[in-house]
């Protein structure tokens, strides 16, 4: 196979997305992938399926004359969610949808690896399918499962993630952080039961939550700097049974969302410490777990991101839009804490949101993002060469 075409392009997108699957169950996609790779000319490149993450494939091309290698990521999993588009193309696994434009990523990515199939870079070049982003932090268990040593190993990473509300084939990008870090907050509250009568005989669940909820909405207003931007939501509270029982028991579930990490480690330690508080004040027990995983922020490389920018608004071909932080969560993020990179956004103009049961993305996204894509990553290459003389 040659340069993958508009049609096959197309083809694939649709094909990708009749098969969405969860995170590590990725193996039709998998197959599929690794079906669609092993047809381009194989002279540069290297294929690798790591054993201990299963669902992942990585690709190397070798460069004609490499000084580094570029890495390129692209997630691959899909949500629980029920597809309600109507298309002849939608989902065929019940309660399973790319509801996130995954199967764009895929497919703009090995748009990506066949033109480099064809036209050998300078440098080496490191793709990496990535399963698990949804959930599960498959970045994370990639970099602690040592896939990114040796040969494998990239000195700046690349990736990008689909936006509905950006023009079909448009890139955004920001300096700093474009996407929240994120973390699960679960708190346990174990009191004392009782009846309703007697409430000096029990440890009330019930209203020890109602104070831990009250105080934490205090954590942002007035211990983050209100130039930042930090988010506590406890999204939902179970406790009792019956309406004349005082509560033995109450849990809490919540997410701490920040654009820096230290941010979200303050909203952390000072949760923690109203947990503490509240079990000392109503005598009761709390235990609060913070779950992150590989959710961080994703920050930008401040001299890396400067280049794309530069490039793309440079490019009269392509549309750039300088796009704000967003609170939504990103398991790349922690790749970008271990190596430097950016992440990027590419339009795809729908009116639903990203993770919608109706999400339609506009296909021509596709075309348009491998070509500015290519033009900035072949300008990257030439551009290490004139920065290096």
């Amino acid at each position: 196979m040659s340069q993958l075409t508009h049609d096959e392009l197309i083809q694939i997108r649709r094909h990708l997305h009749q098969i969405p699957e969860l995170a590590l169950e990725e193996y039709q996609t998998h197959d599929y992938l690794l079906e669609v790779i092993k047809q381009f000319d194989q002279t540069y490149l290297t294929i690798r399926v790591p054993k201990e993450l299963p669902t992942a494939v990585m690709v190397r091309v070798a460069g004609t004359n490499p000084r580094r290698t570029i890495g390129y990521r692209t997630d691959i999993d899909a949500l629980p969610v029920t597809e309600q588009t109507g298309l002849p193309y939608a989902s065929q696994m019940p309660g399973k949808m790319h509801a996130c434009g995954h199967d764009i990523h895929m497919t703009v990515a090995l748009g990506l690896l066949s033109y480099y199939s064809e036209h050998q870079p300078i440098d080496n070049l490191l793709f990496f399918f990535q399963p698990a982003e949804e959930s599960k932090n498959g970045g994370k268990l990639a970099y602690e499962l040592g896939l990114f040593t040796g040969e494998w190993c990239p000195d700046e990473f690349y990736g990008l993630h689909d936006n509905p509300e950006l023009p079909a084939g448009a890139i955004g990008c920001r300096m700093g952080t474009l996407f929240a870090g994120t973390t699960e907050v679960n708190v346990d509250i174990q009191g004392q039961g009782g009846h309703a009568a007697f409430p000096q005989n029990a440890k009330d669940a019930v209203v020890a939550a109602a104070s831990l909820i009250t105080q934490a909405q205090t954590i942002v207003s007035r211990s983050i700097d209100p130039i930042q931007s930090g988010v506590l939501t406890l999204g939902k509270l179970e406790a009792g049974t019956i309406r004349n029982v005082i509560a033995d028991h109450a849990r809490i579930e919540g997410t701490i969302r920040g654009l820096t990490q230290p941010m979200i480690e303050k909203i952390g330690q000072r949760l923690q410490t109203i947990c503490d508080g509240i079990a000392t004040s109503f005598e009761v027990d709390v235990k609060l777990e913070l779950n992150q995983g590989g959710y961080w922020p994703v920050e930008n490389n401040a001299d890396l991101t400067s280049h794309l920018i530069a490039f793309m608004q440079a490019n009269p071909k392509i549309t750039f839009i300088e796009t704000a932080p967003a609170m939504t969560g990103e398991d790349f993020g922690f790749l970008l804490a271990k190596f430097p990179g950016t992440m990027f956004w590419l339009g795809v103009e729908d009116d639903a949101q990203l993770h919608a049961p109706t999400l339609t993305p506009d296909e021509r996204a596709i075309d348009r993002g491998i070509e500015a894509i290519t033009q900035f990553i072949n300008y990257r290459m030439q551009e290490n060469y004139l920065l290096e003389e």
